[in-house]
Order: C-alpha cells, then structure tokens, then sequence
C-alpha cells in the first residue's frame, strides 16, 4: 500500500474509534487513540501481522480492541499511557520553553509594533496619537501595568518624555523599519528601568508586582507539594514492589493478584515519580536562577543610588546601561513567574492519572498483601549490595566500569532508566533499581547496571536473550516503551519531547586519559655566589694582579710569521651630517683674488724689476 493511502486509513480507523469513544462518553485526543493502536497492534496476543495489508475484518478487529481498550476505566495500563502523552504533549525543556514564551509575546506586539512603524503622522493631533500608541507599546512590552489604568499610563508616559520628548517624533519618522523596532525596544528597557528605579525609591511603581518576593514564596511552596507528592509515590511504588517480590517466590499468588493488574499499577506509579522528578529537576534550576538575580537586582540597585544620589543631571551613558540591565532582571523575573506556574500546572494535572490506585488497591487490601513482607525503600536495596563487586577475571572479554576508573561515571547513559533488566526479564516485569557500585556492564555500546552480583553475572552470560525478553514485555505494555526508554527499539514510538535528545545514548566512558606531572629540579632561584673566596692568599694574588694590571700597557708586534695571518677591522661611527634651514635663502659672494706681476720675463735692463699688479675686484662690483 502507497504511503499516502495507508496514512489515510490510519486517519480513518483513528477517526472512527474517536467517535465510539465519543459516543459511549469518553472523550480520547488523536494523540492517545494513536498510540493505542499502536499498542493493540504491538502486542503479539492481538495476532496482528505487521508485514501484510490490515483488510475490512483486522480493520474492525482493531478499532473493537482500540474502544475497549480505551473504555475501560479500571485500567492502569490506560492511565500511564494517557499520562505520557499528556506530558509529552505540554512539557518542554527550560530553554525550548523561554524560547517559545518569548516568541508568543513578540507575535502578540507585532500588530501594536506595526501600527507605529508604518505610522505617517503628519499633523498634531496624530503625532500625539502615535506617541500615545507609543506608550501603550512600551507597557504591554515591559508587562508592567495594563496600559488602561490612568495612572500607570501617566507614570509611564513621564518616565518615556525624559528620555524620549514628543519633539523627536519627527526624527523617529525618518527611521527606517528595523531602526524603529529597535528604538522601540530600546526605549521600553529604559522606560522599564527608571520605574523599577522609582519604585525602589518609593516615587512611583504603580501597577508594579514585587516578583522577586513572589518567587521567594512561590518556588519553596511549589518545591514542598513536589517533595510530598514524590515521597507519597515513591512510599507506594516501594509497597507494590515489596508484593510483587512476595508474589514472585509463590507462583499460586500470580493468578490470584493477575485481575489487580499489579505490576502496572507499580508502571503507573513509577512514571509519575519520573515525571515529578523531572519537574522538580527545573523547579530547583528556576530557584537557582532567582536566587542570583535577587542578588544581581539589589547590586544593580546600590550602583544606580551611587551614580544619582542628589544629582540635578546624570549623563546617560552612566544611567543608561544600568536601566537596561534592571529591565533585562525584571523580564527574566517575569519568565521564571511564569515558568514556576507552568510547572505547578503540569504536576497537578499530572495527579489525574493516578485515579485507580484507590479503585483497585485500597488501605485494607494493601495492609493484607504486606503481611509477612518487609518494605524497602530503593536506597535501602542499594546499601544492601554496596560491597559486592563483579570480579573482572571472570570475563575477559566484556567491559566493565566501575566509580573510581571511569571519569564521567554518573553521567553513561543507563539503559532501561535505570532499572535492573535481568530482574525484569527473569520475573515477568518486576522493576528493581539497579546499582552502579556492582559495575556497569557495557554491551554493544549501551551500559547496563544490575540489582545484584548473581543478576550481573546471569545477564552477562546471555545478554540478547534478556534483552530480546524485555522488548517481548514492552509490545505487551506499550506504556514501558517510554517508561523504560526502549525507543532504540521502537523507533516510531519516539516521543517529540525527546526526539532532540537521541544523540545522548552516545556518551561514552572515559576510562583512559594522558597524564603528564612536571617537577622542577630547583624551584627557588640558586643563590649561590661564584665570585666568593674563603682564601685570603688567593683574595691577595687577586688584588696584585689587578693592581699590576694598572700599570702595564699593551702592545702588539707583527712579524713575518703573523703577517697576513687574520683580518683586523674595527668598527667607526661616522660623522653625522649636520644641516640648518633658515626662512630664506641666503648666499655671500667673495671676489677671486687676482695679481699679476708685471716683467718677470726681463727686459732691456740686466736687472729684471717685478711690478705687482692687483687686479682683484672691489666687493661692491661683485
């Protein structure tokens, strides 16, 4: 069959068992008809064959099985099942859920955002319209007051007009788009801080929350109905495992207690505790968080007292950026607000899938099942093997891990969330927590841990086999797929809450790293002095070498045997040249010297008589 057509008979067929629950009263999502197919189809005593085409008769089979299955209201089996789809449907991670919550409230303002954007305001009656969207802007952004209250809406339009007059509408208009937007977010940090500001120092705050005292209250109060409401499941899962251990060494209690559907009455109570235990996980996060921003807040608060005291003006680049940072504080306040409630909200509705508890196991059934049994508590198991050990010789070729050799021991991903598998697949689905301390045993790059020494060594001589078991049980409960986290095996089972986090089953051990220790020979530097002499006949022959050495000279003889024997050079600095400039060019002129003696050649005389003549110019010619 095309994909396209048996996705829409699965359409059909989930469509039509709606409706029958629908019409005998019960109200089923697709969500959970969904996966109640799934699980009809799974489970092997059904006799569907997942390799051939559903015909009319498997098809009526199906939905038939699916509405019982769905009607029936003594069902544990029915209410996990329910109570993971409605946790996958309305849980997210801390961050997918800021994420998603900041989004919302950026889609709320995009009308409000546009309107001012795309604003033309020419005259002064819409000028001042604008600047009033403007305001509004500011307050629904900020969540600090209701932009209809007179008060909060003059408290706020002050605090806007000293950073932001309506005279400089007229340049905002000019902006493009995105420059608006992000002036306007701009605009609402600063807004939002001077009136955090103001109502520290007691002028204004109106319509303000004290959220950080709200969460100081909330967050314990919250974290006390988890801590009950965990202590209250984990009590009762201990009860039923303490029967089901009971049941276990006496095979003709099994038929007895099969109609109580015991076992997954102890599945329905385990994924509660899981579900609060994750909750509780991002309650202690969020108190985290508030208890370093209240610190942050009050810092931010003293700083900005310092920098304004009693001044008349403050720049400000001083104030600026402090008014963002308290705006900043104040909106992660706001998500942590709204986080805690969401939260709060999940774990009481979560409280609504544990209604057969009380139909099928009341105080007096109980009491009687727990004759002759001890009770132990999950910790009290683990201390109870602490000191066995699994004896690496006995197998060569297996791994195994253990505290003290393995770095990132707490953080390998246990299969089966924990839970001993050899305990589970040996007694038909008793979940006994495993313990770490016995060793991990890696097979096939997934790690498993055991409730005791004997479980360990039987599971590790034949793990497919206990492992091909489990998933045998699962196809029979659909609701352990997730309690026991077997997606690896039911790939189309995943849900979209943890679709992102498939790459952890891949952590691996660090048993193994390179170490390298350097140890410096001297660590101080030496102190020894090389010029010091004890002996002061060698001190002496010292200072007459030195003073004889005064008074000698050196000089060298060069020979015919050094002749030519190595080159000499030495080293000059040469002369630097030296230049002055003056305004104006200047220059002197001396006239040549010329004399000329007149008769040296002789003449009619004997005697030669020399004239001198001068025939050098005077200077003034020159």
């Amino acid at each position: 069959m095309p994909p396209t057509q048996a996705e829409s008979v699965i359409k059909n067929i989930i469509r039509e068992i709606g409706q029958e629950c629908a019409t005998h009263g019960e109200i089923a999502s697709e969500t959970v008809v969904a996966f109640m197919v799934k699980a009809v189809v799974l489970d092997p005593s059904n006799g569907f064959n997942m390799d051939r085409t559903l015909i009319k008769s498997d098809v009526q089979k199906l939905v038939k099985l699916c509405v019982a299955r769905l009607l029936d209201s003594k069902n544990p089996s029915l209410d996990t099942i329910k109570m993971q789809v409605y946790f996958d449907m309305n849980y997210t991670s801390r961050e997918d859920f800021l994420e998603e919550h900041h989004r919302v409230l950026e889609s709320r303002l995009g009308a409000i955002s546009r309107e001012i954007t795309d604003n033309r305001a020419c005259a002064r009656e819409e000028l001042e319209s604008l600047y009033r969207k403007i305001v509004s802007y500011v307050l629904l952004r900020s969540g600090l007051g209701s932009p209809t209250d007179i008060k909060i809406v003059r408290e706020a339009t002050a605090a806007l007009q000293s950073v932001f007059p309506q005279a400089e509408l007229g340049t905002f208009l000019t902006l493009s788009k995105k420059d608006k937007e992000r002036q306007l977010k701009e605009l609402t940090m600063i807004v939002t801080g001077i009136r955090l500001f103001n109502r520290d120092c007691g002028k204004g705050g109106e319509g303000i929350d004290d959220l950080p005292a709200i969460l100081h209250e909330a967050i314990p109060t919250t974290t006390q109905h988890i801590d009950s409401q965990l202590q209250i499941a984990q009590d009762q899962a201990f009860r039923y495992t303490a029967i089901l251990e009971k049941v276990s060494k006496n095979p003709l209690m099994t038929k007895e207690l099969e109609p109580y559907m015991l076992k997954e009455a102890l599945y329905n109570i385990r994924q509660y505790e899981i579900f609060l235990q994750t909750v509780l996980s991002d309650i202690i996060t969020c108190a985290q968080e508030v208890e370093m921003m209240i610190k942050q807040l009050a810092a931010q608060l003293e700083q900005l007292k310092m920098i304004v005291k009693s001044k008349t003006a403050v720049p400000t680049s001083q104030v600026f950026p402090i008014f963002i940072a308290l705006a900043s504080l104040w909106m992660s306040f706001q998500d942590e607000t709204v986080l805690i409630s969401v939260l709060s909200n999940l774990t009481t509705n979560l409280e609504l899938f544990l209604g057969t508890h009380e139909l099928l196991f009341p105080e007096k059934v109980i009491h009687g099942l727990l004759d002759d049994v001890t009770v132990k508590s999950d910790m009290a198991r683990i201390k109870e093997h602490m000191d066995e050990r699994v004896h690496l010789p006995d197998f060569r070729k297996m791994d195994w891990f253990f505290p003290e050799t393995t770095a990132n021991f707490d953080k390998l991903l246990i299969q089966y969330r924990g839970f001993c598998g050899y305990t589970f697949a040996s007694t038909d689905g008793l979940l006994l927590p495993g313990n770490p301390s016995i060793g991990i045993l890696k097979h096939k790059e997934k790690y498993y841990t055991f409730s005791t020494r004997d479980a360990a060594y039987s599971f590790a001589e034949n793990p497919e086999r206990y492992i091909n078991l489990i998933k045998e049980k699962a196809k029979k409960n659909a609701e352990l797929i997730q309690l026991l986290e077997l997606h690896q095996q039911f790939e189309t089972l995943i849900p979209y809450s943890q679709m992102r986090d498939v790459d952890k089953h891949y952590i691996k051990p660090i048993t193994k790293c390179e170490n390298s220790t350097q140890t410096d020979t001297h660590i101080l530097p030496p102190t020894t002095v090389r010029s010091y002499e004890w002996n002061e006949w060698e001190l002496r022959r010292q200072a007459i070498k030195l003073a004889n050495l005064r008074q000698k000279m050196t000089r060298s003889v060069q020979t015919d045997l050094s002749h030519m024997r190595r080159e000499n050079s030495s080293q000059v600095y040469p002369l630097k040249e030296v230049g002055t400039q003056s305004k104006r060019d200047g220059n002197s002129g001396v006239p040549r010297p010329q004399i000329f003696i007149a008769g040296l050649r002789g003449g009619k005389t004997k005697t030669t008589h020399g004239v001198k003549v001068n025939l050098t110019r005077a200077v003034d010619e020159t």
